[in-house]
């Protein structure tokens, strides 16, 4: 912690040109190396193109005091401040394995809408993501300027009602909604007019936000999105700390390259620290390391990670994905800042065990599985030939509570135990009407031998039920007692 304050990382999410940056420039105070589109190619270009970081400021609320550290040496001067890092997100359909990156460290999520336009099919997939990553939701209508100002309250209201039934089949159901300006007259204009709702913004997200959950014990473990060099200084890692703390002079791994360097020092938002913990924005800066080795990635305590060639995992179907789960079918599957290609082999409880809880924390070697060609749910069409499972859908009408999947990367990747796993068909038609993400899940087991279909799936039971169809030709009665 930099001072006296709890930092929360809130998400701007949406469809591309809602005007997230424009919002996020509008609320911040102070910008990260990484903010409003810092990129050449994004100015160029006029969009998002990559995660933008900054932050304000305001008095930390009381309900949250609760989340500041103990203070390092005595009483800190100084009233606590909560500190709130914006995550501004591309909204360009194909930057999606980026959105899924950022929206995994955040605590709160503003889906921004252009209150002209409404929900559009990038909006839909971030709140599908938001969905699955964050429990907290502001539906933020911009570029109210751009409404006839005669006809603009109006307008406001009936945008509003319709958020409100979208959001009504999802856990944001009642999510609060507000109007602004983030940038009246567009991004050409000039920044002699005031953005508008700013305020009343801030107020709404400093009573929203939730007590966020700061552990400084375990490993060490930080997700990381940009590196650059400083010429005299080292090279320096930006990114969110995922859990456990940091400190000066502390060993770090960047685990994909094998690699272990020293904390040389450390800033928040250019501010030097000399500890940090989880959920902080962090830059630590680091001696010879070429930042060309790592664009985006994971930084861990020493050995505290591993590299695995397939996982097991805990697995739930989007239900905007209209595509069936199959075994042997191959999806993008996004773990952490990271994307590869991996092939599923799906299994479910024995019939018996449909109804047991689910169990998210671990896998259970010593249980016995049922091998499933597809995805089991209550709403997939019946087979026309009664072959329920093999079709998707439940035997019975029943859906088990739980279902699995051993997802074989085609290359290694590094990931932490109990991580977010994320299935998607990214290469789908970026125009086309429909959502892209498939499955989400927990990797509760992680494979890391290379050769682990001989060393480690033997221990795995999963079996396959066989069934023998015959036709009966003739029935014939037993003779009776003494009638021969």
């Amino acid at each position: 912690m930099a001072g006296r304050r709890v930092n929360v990382n809130v998400g701007v999410l949406g469809h591309i040109d809602s005007g997230k940056t424009a919002l996020a420039r509008a609320l911040s105070t102070t910008a990260s190396t990484a903010a409003f589109d810092k990129q050449p190619q994004s100015r160029e270009r006029g969009v998002t193109l990559d995660l933008g970081f900054s932050c304000f400021s305001v008095p930390l609320p009381a309900r949250l005091r609760s989340a500041l550290p103990p203070p390092e040496a005595g009483p800190e001067p100084g009233e606590p401040q909560l500190q709130v890092t914006l995550v501004d997100c591309p909204g360009h359909a194909s930057l999606i394995r980026t959105i899924i990156g950022g929206a995994q460290i955040i605590d709160l999520m503003m889906l921004v809408i252009d209150v002209t336009k409404g929900m559009q099919t990038q909006s839909a997939e971030c709140l599908v993501i938001g969905q699955i990553a964050c429990q907290k939701l502001v539906v933020v209508l911009n570029k109210t300027d751009l409404l006839p100002e005669g006809k603009r309250q109006a307008a406001v209201d009936r945008m509003t009602k319709r958020m409100q039934k979208t959001l009504e089949s999802t856990k944001f159901r009642g999510a609060p909604i507000i109007p602004v300006a983030a940038k009246p007259g567009g991004p050409e204009a000039p920044d002699t007019e005031a953005p508008q709702g700013i305020p009343e913004l801030i107020e709404l997200l400093t009573a929203q936000i939730p007590v966020p959950v700061r552990d400084p014990s375990g490993p060490f473990l930080m997700a990381v999105d940009h590196c650059f060099s400083i010429r005299g200084q080292g090279t320096v890692l930006t990114g969110t700390i995922l859990s456990g703390s940091v400190g000066l002079g502390d060993s770090v791994e960047i685990p994909a390259l094998k690699v272990v360097k020293k904390v040389k020092s450390m800033q928040m938002f250019h501010l030097p620290v000399t500890s940090a913990m989880q959920g902080d924005r962090l830059g630590i800066c680091v001696t010879q390391f070429d930042p060309k080795l790592l664009e985006r990635g994971l930084v861990c305590a020493p050995e505290s990670l591993h590299t695995v060639h397939a996982a097991l995992v805990s697995l739930e179907k989007i239900p905007y994905f209209r595509g069936p789960l199959q075994t042997k079918a191959k999806f993008h599957i996004t773990v952490g800042h990271e994307t590869v290609m991996g092939r599923l082999l799906l299994f479910s409880p024995a019939p018996e065990a449909f109804g047991h809880p689910p169990v998210l924390d671990s896998f259970d070697f010593s249980r016995e599985y049922l091998f499933q060609e597809q995805y089991l749910c209550e709403d997939a069409p019946p087979a026309a030939n009664g072959a329920d499972r093999e079709a998707g859908r439940a035997p019975e009408g029943r859906c088990p509570r739980q279902q699995w999947a051993l997802v074989e990367f085609e290359r290694p990747v590094t990931c932490p135990r109990l991580c977010l796993v994320i299935g998607s068909r990214l290469d789908a038609d970026i125009h086309a009407n429909s959502c892209r993400l498939a499955f989400h899940g927990t990797l509760l087991h992680g494979l890391e031998a290379r050769d682990y279909a001989e060393s480690a799936l033997p221990r795995l039971k999963v079996y396959k039920q066989k069934h023998r169809h015959g036709l009966v030709e003739r029935v014939a009665s037993a003779p009776k007692p003494g009638s021969c």
